[in-house]
């Protein structure tokens, strides 16, 4: 499977070797084993990419909606077809159960399907001037070349989400994948060339030194638009490089979501979502639940629901069927997380499940639960990454809310209840971008995900994501 992935560099719709000739691994998460080798990308190489996106942006401007939707469409379709391909190698490259990547490739195609829609409908607006001088025309631009920075926890759909609503709005992108899951990326690059994507208008840029690739690419004046997803340091690192230029930017960045539970819950949904929100990719999303707040009436009742529910998840590697939770993605992410877990347990938290990584190959950490957290402790603060779901108990609304905001993030967050004026009254409360209601699982191609504070700003999805990558021109008549 891995033998048949691309790995030189995608420029001008081609396989192209890096002009240093250097190469780096990836590794297999579950035994710590290399898997490939791809090729890394120097400054040299990002440039030649540049300058075939800026040559022909303009062509690619000039394309109509329904040709660009076209090859959108096409696109999704080879993804649809290729399916277990695509799942496959995210499972041996980021470790995820394969089930969950198979669930990753249809959410990933979906943002193919949906921007292919939205590209036909970029609108504008007329109107009459209320002074009688004129008429007011606005129409909408793509703004120009894109660097896209993907992470590793989606490496398919992080990708296809930013690629698919850059090239509906006309713009040339280059794509910079994470250096740990750089061959699903790959594989997305054959299947625009296969679609039938012009050449230049798409650049896949795998390299071990991020810093080399996208500063020389964000200082020059040809790139118009940066979008990323990662941490929130190298967030605003980014954004600080980009201020000279006044770069366009978005950025989906860190989260600390809190999940409610209400007394008035129904705890077997509670229970059942709340793993989902927390232990689907092993921990290891944005969106994961990372701090549990549940009423003190119902607090044993649901502690006891969780901690049975999660004994019963089975950890392996994500080839094995009988895996619920796989590897994390480095022996340095199973060192942050027990680090959390290690703080917690000595300010007084009280493990109730799991707690430390099992002596096995590959970097695995056991689905853990803590209860009677204190709310100095780390992971109440930090973003966990990791199959460890903290609990604290709360007295009423108020304090529930109070502790929920206690946070510089907010990207998600969950409320429990049966309650609508609660719901309603506790999600306008919340300071998040996003609000899953009874639900642990949020994240739809058709609404704009995105969060406030330092989770970043500018959305991705939904009819607000093609907006990211489009200039508003106002035309006096």
């Amino acid at each position: 499977m891995i033998g048949s992935v691309p790995t030189d560099l995608w420029i001008g719709e081609r396989q192209i070797p890096p002009r240093s000739g250097l190469r780096f691994d990836v590794i297999d998460p579950a035994t710590g084993v290399p898997l490939a080798q791809v090729a890394d990308a120097g400054p040299a190489d990002a440039m030649c990419a540049l300058d075939l996106a800026d040559r022909v942006q303009p062509v690619w401007a000039a394309t109509p909606a329904r040709r660009r939707s076209e090859i959108l469409c096409r696109a999704y379709e080879l993804v649809r077809a290729r399916a277990e391909q695509f799942a496959s190698v995210i499972t041996l490259e980021m470790g995820k159960p394969l089930t969950e990547s198979r669930e990753e490739v249809g959410y990933g195609a979906e943002f193919l399907r949906w921007f292919a829609e939205e590209a036909v409908r970029i609108g504008g607006r007329t109107a009459t001037a209320p002074a009688g001088t004129g008429q007011i025309l606005v129409t909408k631009e793509p703004v120009g070349p894109v660097l896209a920075i993907t992470p590793w926890n989606f490496p398919l759909a992080m990708g296809t989400r930013k690629i698919a609503a850059a090239l509906a709005a006309g713009c040339t992108i280059l794509v910079k994948p994470a250096p740990e899951t750089p061959l699903t990326m790959q594989l997305l690059g054959r299947v625009f060339a296969d679609a039938g994507l012009p050449d230049g208008v798409l650049s896949i840029l795998p390299t071990s030194s991020a810093a080399a690739v996208s500063e020389p690419l964000i200082r020059d004046a040809r790139l118009r638009k940066l979008t990323f997803t990662g941490s929130t340091p190298v967030g605003k690192h980014l954004v600080k490089l980009s201020a000279d230029r006044l770069l366009r930017t978005s950025m989906e960045l860190g989260g600390n979501a809190p999940l409610l539970v209400f007394e008035d819950a129904d705890i077997d949904t509670a229970v059942k979502e709340a793993v989902a929100a927390k232990f689907r990719n092993g921990g290891q999303a944005c969106t994961a639940a990372n701090r549990f707040y549940v009423a003190q009436r119902v607090f044993e009742e649901f502690v006891d629901g969780l901690v049975q529910r999660v004994s019963a998840l089975r950890l392996g590697p994500g080839t094995d069927p009988a895996t619920d939770i796989g590897p994390l993605i480095s022996a340095e992410q199973v060192s942050a997380v027990g680090a959390l877990v290690d703080d917690a347990t000595a300010r007084g938290a009280c493990v109730r499940l799991g707690g430390t990584a099992p002596s096995r190959e590959g970097f695995f950490f056991q689905p853990t639960v803590l209860e009677g957290v204190p709310r100095d402790a780390r992971l109440l603060r930090e973003e966990i990454f990791g199959p460890v779901a903290p609990v604290v108990a709360f007295a009423d609304e108020d304090e529930a809310i109070a502790a929920a905001n206690d946070t510089k993030y907010g990207l998600a967050a969950y409320v429990f209840s049966r309650d609508i004026q609660r719901v309603a009254r506790v999600s306008g409360a919340l300071k998040a971008g996003m609000v899953g209601v009874n639900r642990g699982i949020i994240s739809d191609p058709a609404a704009p995900f995105g969060g406030v504070k330092e989770s970043g700003y500018g959305r991705e999805g939904g009819r607000e994501g093609i907006d990211e990558y489009l200039d508003v021109k106002y035309i006096a008549l």
